[in-house]
């Protein structure tokens, strides 16, 4: 399954339409309370290993950091995760993970690098800091709506190649690949939302075979 979008600018929602809000690059906040500085990063992240790869980049550009807290939302089903980086349980990764699922953000990773000032916040004070700093970085993240696709593959005679092909309306539907021998063989790259009403049309051009690879 791919994954396509319509770009937006920082802190836009991109409306309602289908799919969620991922970010399409990078964005950044800073805060500081009582002596310890709060360094947030949002960044776009298409898996685990991405996200991995983000929080250890920061922590390589900030081995002097005291805690390294990271959220992160995946996929169209939003799978999370929070961890609190050995600050007490509940201050840092889940205020973060707050952040993300109030702006409906996946495909994100969210880290906040703390340096500890030498003045105990709170477990209140530590979860509105890690809060604060999160949201700001978010509202500073381009974003774009992620809408995913399915592949439908067809095998067909040549004679209905034209009439598979006049479907073909990017960005809803779009032609990902075609083959020919004997018989000819496309695959077309459809939104999700669209992809009942795609095979219909297939159906009804007498594509009586279609298959969702993988």
């Amino acid at each position: 399954m791919s994954r396509g979008g319509e770009a937006g600018a920082p802190g836009d929602g991109l409306g309602t339409g289908p799919g969620y809000p991922a970010p399409a690059g990078e964005g950044r906040g800073e805060l500081r309370e009582k002596g310890s500085r709060f360094l947030a990063v949002v960044a776009p992240a298409a898996g685990e290993a991405e996200a991995e790869a983000v929080l250890a980049r920061l922590r390589a550009e900030h081995p002097d950091a005291t805690h390294h807290c990271f959220a992160w939302r995946l996929g169209p089903d939003a799978r999370e995760r929070a961890s609190d980086a050995g600050e007490p349980s509940g201050t840092a990764g889940a205020p973060i993970l707050q952040v993300l699922r109030g702006h409906g953000l996946s495909d994100a990773v969210a880290v906040v690098v703390r340096w500890f000032g030498g003045t105990k916040l709170g477990k209140g004070g530590l979860a509105r800091a890690y809060a604060a700093a999160a949201r700001e970085a978010v509202e500073a993240t381009p974003r774009v709506r992620r809408v995913p696709r399915v592949t439908l593959a067809v095998d067909l005679p040549y004679e209905r190649v034209g009439a598979v092909k006049r479907l073909v309306h990017p960005p809803e539907v779009e032609l990902a690949d075609e083959r020919y021998g004997e018989r000819a063989r496309l695959e077309l790259a459809v939104r999700e939302d669209r992809a009942a009403e795609v095979e219909a049309a297939l159906a009804d051009l007498g594509v009586g075979w279609v298959e969702r690879p993988g």
